[in-house]
């Protein structure tokens, strides 16, 4: 696993960077924000294109345009010779991409190879509706765009366990394992990869990360946003297939694998994928999905869309390390906070103050969002001459460590595929497993309950965690 951002060999080999779906929300909301963020922070080779692709035909020139639109709304703000440099690699396919129209994409990616010179690095990026991920696959297969490349899949890899198993055969019929990068940004975020720094690095940590001193695990990430810029592919995903069954799934298996053999990508990959394969599949009447209401009026949404916006669940590790330790797993839309945390609250220890601590007194909590922060909750005495008890927060934001270089998830996980590095990105035996742990809960949902906009979701959530509650939204 890298422990720092490299920077690029002046000789590295040149790299093409080709974004499949360029003018779509995901590509200008992430993709292409993270994409100039490493252009301004020298972290790309000294040689590199990016190349748009979309079914439009429009000139290099727009695309640009509609590259520095996106920039300015998203961030980092295109000015100067940072923006200047970057455009003038910048460069639009049009016409689609397909095994029966190739469009412009050939003729593009010939002209940029000539003009880098050598055998460029390809890296095809498919900011795409996981439908159209199999047909693309076999196109740069069948024009030759292939061979070593590398290819960045986004989520969800598959919609069920039966698409999942098709998508698995047709990638692996085109491509090497190893030129497959499966992104869950969710693995690339400061915190998520603080979780096992600071089991593994700190005694105090590791002493008590098993069944007899943990009571349960909350992995929270409620959103106040709602889905109107992008209601159709919400409403094909929902948040089981959005959020649960990709970055919730790979949290939870963050927080409880074993000790890997390394910090690199066959051991943290290994241990993440031997954790999930001891997820006790769904019980659907242990899951409470909802829609919050007005959801249906929502541009793009079918009228009489039964499509999920929340899910809570709870998650069973048939394990010795984790066997009856509940796993609370919790994400909306239109909630009433946007939240990413992951909370550990510990059984209260005997001894002469059993049954006179406060509540949640003893959590160790990590914030995912932003750069990243971890809390710990104490219970202490309150000074004075009696003995009371109150909670107290330690809290370690991580971008205030000494020289600390703070990256957003996007960033660091597209550098990661620039240097080769799969250690943040998912294996396929491990999507298995999670689509097996998933499959009693699409097969056979439950119920979806409304909720207003601005709550916490069901009431029926509340009842799932009792006689405990989430930490956030008490």
């Amino acid at each position: 696993m890298v422990t720092a951002m490299q920077q690029p060999d002046p000789a590295a080999r040149p790299a093409v960077f080709v974004l499949f779906g360029a003018t779509g929300d995901l590509a200008r909301r992430m993709v292409l924000p993270a994409f100039y963020r490493l252009a301004c922070e020298g972290l790309l080779p000294r040689q590199w294109m990016l190349v748009g692709n979309g079914r439009g035909d429009i000139t290099h020139e727009n695309f640009r345009a509609r590259v520095r639109d996106a920039l300015t709304e998203f961030g980092p703000k295109p000015e100067g010779t940072d923006w200047d440099s970057f455009a003038q690699r910048v460069f639009f396919a049009g016409g689609g991409f397909s095994s029966g129209n190739p469009g412009s994409l050939p003729d593009v990616l010939g002209q940029a190879r000539a003009s880098l010179g050598g055998s460029p690095q390809l890296v095809h990026y498919l900011a795409v509706p996981p439908v159209a991920f199999g047909g693309l696959t076999q196109a740069l297969g069948q024009y030759g765009l292939a061979d070593g490349a590398r290819v960045v899949f986004e989520k969800p890899f598959g919609t069920s366990p039966g698409s999942f198993r098709e998508l698995d055969q047709i990638v692996h019929s085109v491509l090497d394992e190893q030129q497959v990068y499966r992104i869950d940004h969710f693995l690339g975020k400061e915190a998520t990869q603080d979780l096992h720094v600071l089991r593994f690095a700190n005694s105090s940590s590791a002493a008590y990360w098993d069944r007899g001193h943990v009571e349960s695990v909350q992995i929270d990430v409620p959103e106040t946003l709602g889905i109107s810029d992008r209601a159709q592919f919400y409403d094909a995903t929902g948040a089981v297939l959005d959020m649960l069954v990709t970055h919730l799934f790979q949290v939870a298996a963050e927080v409880a694998m074993e000790p890997p053999a390394s910090l690199d990508a066959p051991g943290l990959q290994a241990a993440r994928n031997e954790v999930l394969s001891c997820f006790r599949p769904l019980d659907p009447q242990e899951v409470v999905l909802g829609q919050f209401d007005g959801y249906r009026a929502v541009p793009g949404v079918a009228p009489h869309s039964g499509r999920d916006t929340f899910v809570a669940a709870r998650v069973w590790i048939d394990n010795p390390r984790w066997r009856d330790v509940p796993f609370y797993l919790r994400t909306g839309k239109r909630m009433a906070a946007s939240k990413q945390r992951v909370s550990l609250i510990l059984r209260e220890p005997p001894g002469p103050l059993a049954g006179q601590l406060p509540r949640d007194g003893n959590v160790l909590s990590f914030s995912l969002a932003g750069d990243g922060e971890i809390d710990l909750l104490l219970v202490a005495k309150k000074p004075g001459p009696a003995l009371d008890l109150d909670v107290v927060r330690a809290a370690v934001p991580l971008a205030s460590l000494h020289g600390a270089d703070p990256l957003p998830p996007y960033v660091r996980l597209i550098h990661d595929v620039l240097i080769g590095d799969r250690s943040l990105f998912t294996r396929p035996d491990g999507l298995a497993a999670v689509w097996q742990v998933a499959e009693p809960l699409l097969t056979s949902p439950p119920p979806v309950r409304g909720y207003a906009p601005g709550s916490w979701g069901p009431a029926e959530a509340r009842e799932l965690i009792a006689p405990g509650q989430w930490l956030l939204g008490q």
